[in-house]
């Protein structure tokens, strides 16, 4: 059997039939889940808070310099899906995450996984712009000074400015660099947030719905900064907005209940999806 049977097979292996308010039945992954060289890869994927279940059987490669857009109704787990990429899912205890999880073929659950370095590797931006109560200098430098990244204050600035460069916001803030973050616009505490990401050199960005705060003018510029980072990063983004999904992304993953439903390269999700549910959700039937 070739590797792309055996992987087809494990997608929708020892699965739950399930079945969604439309009376149709979710028992596998259909569509493109898995990738030739991925960056990031989950395999046999559950994610339990106490007893209650949240994540079912998860498969599903991210493939190298490549922007995946996961969607789907609330609650249906794609946040926690995207947490357990750099294992923020760690911080909440009654969180338990099951499965093989990989970064370059490297389990990033393995025992001496440290999940601090793990998240150097894979930076994460949050839904809300969460800037440090410091200077946007300051903000952009902490994870690099953490990391011992500069070896001195001229390749601190060095880091700082071409972070800030990276993120489309220096030209805006280079004379005022020793001002707060948190005094900034929220789309330009959003692209602070995202140079700071930048500053400590990831191979991967996870953003968890990264312009829903953000008016639509921010909305395109963040948009636009995701195109050009793609070239130098992976990028997993989590967002409502199917309009977005539609715009940034080559692959879009769609979770419902806490199953991967389908997964295909954008334009096939939007114009053809596969499964029933994904047609459903993206023409307004639920969500």
């Amino acid at each position: 059997m070739s590797n792309s049977s055996i992987e087809k097979n494990m997608a929708n292996a020892e699965k739950p039939e399930t079945r969604d308010e439309f009376n149709v039945e979710i028992d596998g992954t259909v569509g493109s889940p898995f990738v030739d060289n991925p960056k990031m890869s989950s395999r046999n994927c559950d994610v339990f808070y106490a007893d209650k279940q949240a994540i079912f059987n998860v498969n599903l490669d991210i493939a190298k310099h490549e922007i995946i857009a996961m969607i789907g109704p609330s609650g249906c787990g794609k946040s926690t899906y995207l947490r357990v990429l750099n294992r923020m899912n760690d911080t909440i205890p009654i969180c338990r995450v099951t499965g093989e999880h990989t970064l370059d073929g490297e389990d990033i659950y393995a025992k001496n996984q440290d999940p601090v370095l793990l998240r150097a590797r894979v930076g994460m931006v949050f839904q809300k712009p969460n800037p440090f109560p410091k200077s946007i200098y300051d903000n952009v430098a902490y994870g690099a000074r953490l990391h011992g990244l500069a070896a001195n204050r001229s390749e601190l600035d060095d880091l700082v400015e071409a972070s800030l460069i990276k993120a489309g916001l220096f030209k805006e803030v280079k004379d005022d660099l020793l001002k707060p973050g948190t005094g900034l616009s929220g789309g330009q505490q959003q692209r602070l947030c995202i140079a700071r990401a930048i500053a400590v050199d990831p191979e991967v960005i996870l953003m968890d719905e990264p312009t829903s705060a953000l008016d639509p003018i921010a909305t395109a510029l963040i948009e636009e900064l995701m195109d050009e980072l793609k070239a130098n990063y992976t990028i997993a983004i989590v967002t409502h907005s199917m309009q977005q999904a539609a715009r940034v992304s080559q692959r879009t993953a769609y979770f419902h209940m806490g199953h991967l439903v389908e997964v295909n390269d954008t334009k096939t999700v939007f114009t053809n999806p596969e499964h029933k549910l994904t047609e459903n959700y993206i023409t307004g039937r639920f969500g």
